[in-house]
């Protein structure tokens, strides 16, 4: 079943793509949603793309998009959709964005899907499945990191923090390097072995739900900053290990 799952999750992936493709570099107008992030036309018409193609193939089962809600709330399967991960990139042209398409079984995300489609990447999770990656450089498998003074951390933007800030910047004066920007293509890049770390925070399940399988078929671990299995009831911290020993030297610098 999860198979059947995974290719309904990439043809949704396949018809965001299409729709974004055409938006990509080209003069959009932005509107600022309630929580001040951006959004555009491509953003809303590939969430409908998505959206039009599930509830065709699984009538029964919910979906949730970041853009408009949930339809048919309280199936056990959820469809969890973010159609373009990433807008401040997207509108400002560069490719460090994605599609995310997750598949919730009650709180938990079995499949995922990060599609990014301008470079024709993609990386497909299945739940006790090893991560696929579609594209011409590298392949889904955490590399080892002995200790965080080797680790390569990597954070969207120091801004989503807040008051959580010290405590990242603790976890950033450990780390070898930091880099800056990437939102899901970064942990896509975790799960080829280019990134080590990803700490971050205010994430939504339309974020982090398919990286969860996507990250953990690859070798690494997906938590919050406790340890703990992400939920949609959470406090919104991400904690992405590309070699989960990290976990408690991470932990305890991320702590109160």
């Amino acid at each position: 079943m999860i198979e059947d799952f995974i290719a309904a999750a990439e043809a949704a992936a396949d018809v965001a793509a299409a729709t974004i493709r055409p938006f990509f570099r080209a003069r959009l107008a932005v509107d600022g949603k309630a929580d001040a992030s951006p959004v555009t036309i491509a953003d809303r018409s590939a969430e409908l793309a998505m959206r039009g193609l599930l509830s065709q193939m699984f009538p029964k089962h919910s979906i949730f998009g970041e853009e408009f809600g949930e339809l048919n709330p309280g199936s056990r399967y959820r469809w969890v959709l973010d159609p373009v991960d990433g807008t401040r990139a997207f509108i400002t042209g560069r490719p460090q964005f994605g599609t995310l398409v997750s598949l919730f079984d009650g709180e938990r995300p079995i499949v995922g899907i990060i599609d990014q489609p301008i470079t024709g990447e993609r990386w497909i999770g299945g739940h006790g499945l090893a991560t696929t990656f579609k594209g011409a450089y590298g392949h889904a498998r955490t590399r080892d990191c002995a200790t965080l003074g080797d680790a390569e951390l990597s954070v969207t933007s120091p801004e989503i923090f807040g008051p959580d800030l010290p405590r990242w910047q603790r976890l950033r004066d450990a780390a070898r390097r930091v880099s800056y920007g990437g939102d899901c293509y970064a942990y896509g890049l975790l799960a080829l072995g280019q990134i080590d770390v990803i700490a971050e925070a205010t994430m939504q399940p339309w974020d982090w739900g398919a990286l969860v399988p996507i990250i953990e078929g690859a070798g690494g671990s997906i938590t919050d900053w406790q340890g703990r299995a992400l939920s949609p009831q959470g406090d919104g911290r991400v904690l992405a290990l590309g070699d989960p020993s990290l976990r408690a030297a991470a932990m305890e610098i991320l702590g109160e």
